[in-house]
Formats: C-alpha cells, sequence, structure tokens
C-alpha cells in the first residue's frame, strides 16, 4: 500500500515537473495592420496603371531595347536569382527534416580479446557448428540499414520549412522589386541624356547668335558707336557659354557610362533619337485605389512574406520549450564469414528504439531564441507598416508632382517664348541704338537660362511619370 501511494506521488510529481518544464514565459504580442486611405483623392476608380507591362508603358524603341538587355545582363539582378537559387535550396534543406533520415552501411573487422577475459574464455567454448571452433582472432563484417526519425508532434520543423518558403518567396518579390527599380533607374537616365542632348543643342545655338552679336558689336566698335568695353563683354559672354558645352558633354558621357554599368556592358554610344523631347507628351496615369499597392507593390509583398515567416518563426522557437520524440530502427546482416551474411536468421541483426526528451533545468538559451524570435516578429510588423506608409506617400507624392510640373511647364513655355522675342528685339534696339549693349547681354543670358529650365522642367516631367510607374508597382510583371 505504502509503495502504490509512494508511485502515485512520484508520477504526478514527474507530471507536474514535465507540465511546469513546458510552460513558455509570457511575451507582448503585436498585430499588424493593414488599414490605408481610402482613395489618393476623391477618385473611386480601380483602374490601376501598374498592372501595365513595361514594355506596353514605354513607347521609345531605344529605351525598350536599353530595359530588355539590363534585365538579360545586369549583375545586380543576376546576384539576386541566385540568392533566390540559395532560399528555394533552404526550403529543400528544411524539408527533409521532418522526413525520416535512411542510410545505408557496411563494416569488416577483427578482433581478439584475451583469452582470461571474460570476453575471450566465453568465446573460447563457444562452437558455431559441431566440431568447429570459433575463428581466432575473431573478424567481424557487417551490412545494413539504418533510419532516424524526429517524430514532428508540435509541428516544429514544419513551420520551419513554412518559414523558409515564405522567406524563399520573399526575396522573389525582393527580385521583383530590383526589376522595378532597375527599369525607373534606366529610364530616368534615359530622359536626362535626352534632355542633357537638348540643353547642348540649345548651347551651341547661342554660341552662334552670341558670336553673330560679337561681330556686329565690333563693327559698331570701328564706327566708334560702341565702346571696347562693350566688345570685351561680348566676348565673356561668348566664352562663358562655349565653356557649357563641355560640362554638358561630360555629364552625357557619364549619363551614357550609368545606363551602360546597369545594361552590364563596357561603355560605347546610346542609342537615342532627342530630337524632339521637348514635344514628348507624359503618359495618362490612372492611380487607382491605395489598397492596390498591396498586392502592386512587391516590396509590400515582401514584407509581408516576412512577416509571416517571422510568426512562424516564433511557432519554431516556443516548440523548443516541448519534449521531442524520436525514433531510430536498425535492420542488417552481421557474421564473422562473409559467407554467412545472408543466412537467415542466425545473421540477422535488428533493433528499434524510441527517445523522448526534453528541456528541465537552465532554459535560458531557449528563452533567449523565443524572446528574439518575438522580438523580430514585431519588428517585421512596424518594417511591413513602414513599408506600405512609404508606398502610399511615393505615390501621392508623384501624382501632385505630375500635376504640379505640367502647370509649371506651360509657364515656362510662355517664358521661353517671351524672352526669345526679347533677343530679337533688344537685338534690333542695339542696332539701332535705341538699347543699350547690357540689356542685349542680360536679354540673351536669360533666355539661355529659360531654355534650359524648360529642358529641366521636361525632364522632371518624364522623371515624374516613370517614378508614378514604379510607385504604383509597375515593371515587374
Amino acid at each position: 500500500m505504502l509503495k502504490r501511494i509512494i508511485y502515485r506521488w512520484v508520477g504526478v510529481a514527474c507530471l507536474s515537473l514535465a507540465v511546469w518544464a513546458c510552460k513558455t514565459p509570457d511575451l507582448v504580442q503585436k498585430t499588424e495592420s493593414k488599414a490605408v486611405p481610402v482613395s489618393y483623392s476623391s477618385s473611386q476608380d480601380t483602374t490601376n496603371t501598374g498592372k501595365v507591362r513595361w514594355q506596353d508603358y514605354f513607347t521609345d524603341p531605344y529605351l525598350i531595347s536599353l530595359i530588355d538587355t539590363a534585365l538579360q545582363n545586369n549583375q545586380e539582378l543576376n546576384i539576386v536569382l541566385q540568392e533566390i537559387q540559395i532560399a528555394r535550396n533552404e526550403v529543400q534543406a528544411r524539408k527533409g527534416e521532418y522526413l525520416p533520415f535512411v542510410g545505408y552501411g557496411a563494416g569488416a573487422g577483427v578482433d581478439k580479446p584475451g583469452r582470461y577475459t571474460s570476453k575471450g574464455s566465453s568465446e573460447a567454448t563457444t562452437e558455431i557448428k559441431p566440431g568447429k571452433e570459433t575463428p581466432d582472432p575473431l573478424p567481424d563484417f557487417m551490412a545494413g540499414l539504418y533510419a532516424s526519425w524526429e517524430v514532428d508532434i508540435w509541428h516544429k520543423l514544419r513551420n520551419a520549412k513554412k518559414s523558409a518558403f515564405n522567406r524563399y518567396l520573399g526575396t522573389v518579390e525582393g527580385k521583383n522589386f530590383l526589376v522595378t527599380n532597375l527599369i525607373a533607374e534606366i529610364a530616368n537616365s534615359y530622359y536626362e541624356l535626352l534632355a542633357l542632348d537638348n540643353q547642348l543643342r540649345i548651347v551651341q545655338q547661342n554660341i552662334e547668335i552670341q558670336s553673330n552679336a560679337l561681330e556686329i558689336v565690333r563693327l559698331q566698335k570701328q564706327s566708334a558707336r560702341v565702346t571696347e568695353l562693350a566688345v570685351r563683354r561680348f566676348e565673356a559672354q561668348v566664352l562663358n557659354t562655349r565653356s557649357l558645352q563641355f560640362g554638358i558633354q561630360q555629364q552625357i558621357i557619364e549619363t551614357e557610362n550609368r545606363i551602360n554599368f546597369l545594361v552590364g556592358r563596357f561603355p560605347q554610344p546610346i542609342q537615342r533619337n532627342s530630337q524632339n523631347f521637348i514635344d514628348l507628351v507624359p503618359n495618362v496615369l490612372n492611380a487607382g485605389i491605395p489598397a492596390q499597392l498591396l498586392e502592386n507593390r512587391p516590396d509590400v509583398r515582401q514584407a509581408e512574406l516576412d512577416l509571416i515567416a517571422a510568426k512562424l518563426d516564433v511557432q519554431v522557437a516556443k516548440a523548443r520549450f516541448y519534449p521531442s520524440l524520436g525514433l531510430s530502427a536498425g535492420l542488417g546482416f552481421q557474421a564473422f564469414n562473409p559467407i554467412d551474411l545472408v543466412k537467415m536468421p542466425e545473421s540477422l541483426i535488428y533493433g528499434l528504439a524510441a527517445d523522448l526528451a526534453g528541456p528541465l533545468i537552465n532554459k535560458n538559451a531557449i528563452k533567449a531564441a523565443y524572446s528574439s524570435a518575438n522580438a523580430m516578429q514585431i519588428q517585421a510588423v512596424y518594417n511591413y507598416e513602414r513599408t506600405i506608409l512609404t508606398a502610399y506617400i511615393e505615390v501621392a507624392n508623384q501624382l501632385s508632382n505630375i500635376g504640379n510640373l505640367a502647370n509649371t511647364f506651360e509657364l515656362k513655355s510662355l517664358q521661353v517664348d517671351a524672352l526669345t522675342e526679347s533677343v530679337d528685339i533688344s537685338s534690333n534696339l542695339f542696332r539701332s541704338a535705341r538699347a543699350d549693349y547690357m540689356e542685349v547681354l542680360l536679354t540673351q543670358r536669360d533666355a539661355l537660362e529659360s531654355r534650359f529650365e524648360l529642358i529641366d522642367t521636361k525632364m522632371a516631367q518624364m522623371h515624374a511619370v516613370v517614378n508614378v510607374y514604379q510607385a504604383l508597382g509597375g515593371g515587374w510583371r
């Protein structure tokens, strides 16, 4: 009776200890928010330019050719593709961890125990067959299969595989985000190159105009209508304008090489047609609704997948508090004579074992890993919410930018027209001695600056068209 009571209380104590060992620390949890504004403005139109293929969004054949080449040869993109392969291999490795491990083995050896040892004396009196003694020394041959399997009771291994799979999907979205950025960077650089071509052409035209004005001033000096000061001021203006073209030429070379780098090739001229750059009409854009960013933006999708993986990592870390069940088995043949290996059942060997083990004392490492996994999960929540906020702000900024740039370009065009006419007027007045030479110089300078600003505004317009397409998640499809 006393023994039964003791056994009962020992069992209760062991059960209580096991329950206590499986207890996990309490942690602060945080749930992500997917709330976004209903619209960017009052429009509820769900038509979204971000879903348009980049081959249909860009119409310049030279630009399309550059993007297509970059998607094949860009080194950074190819590096990311290898990272995707690495992540895929990690999924395969995690999958193998919760499946049984089966292997095979074979061995041979020789054993000579001492005659006056327990093992040696017992072998000396053992006969395998009547009239035959055990060989001395004793060889040993073995061949067989072995298996081991950790039974995934708490889904620790399956959750680890799911986490790796979501991170693999995240690397795919990371690649898509890189493609989006790569296309946008090439397009922006291409339009910058067109703008520089037009600025260089404007400078060359102004050099010709100012050189003609200089000749007129020199003739007027010979007739004593102006002084040497006027001649020198006009010369300085021509020299200053001529110096501008070298700076623009350097910018053209650097921009070409930036595109060549993105395309993955050594420096070479970039084919392009910059004649009608100033007449380019920005694409008609449809921003859709903000909720579509959750689907269209690869960085938002990647952040979401990383969050899912982080949540699974918490479950994996939590499962380490619980006991794990392992099974092991072996089956084969063993004999001191190779000929006898296949004899049944004398040479048959087999074994089966199970073990149950779990943490009991000093679980600091497991607690730290669990706490870190939870902190990373909270970190992933904040990163996800920040990515959504960033995406919305980028779209809102670019939509506003497009409207403001359209108004700016219209006013700059009127300014250029007015100053272009002023150059002709000031030149005619100067010839008839009704205007000072300084008025001519200042008018020419203002006209040149206004034309530069008009080109810059057009470039900014085209950049905004590219950037809003990028912000909406376009380009990776």
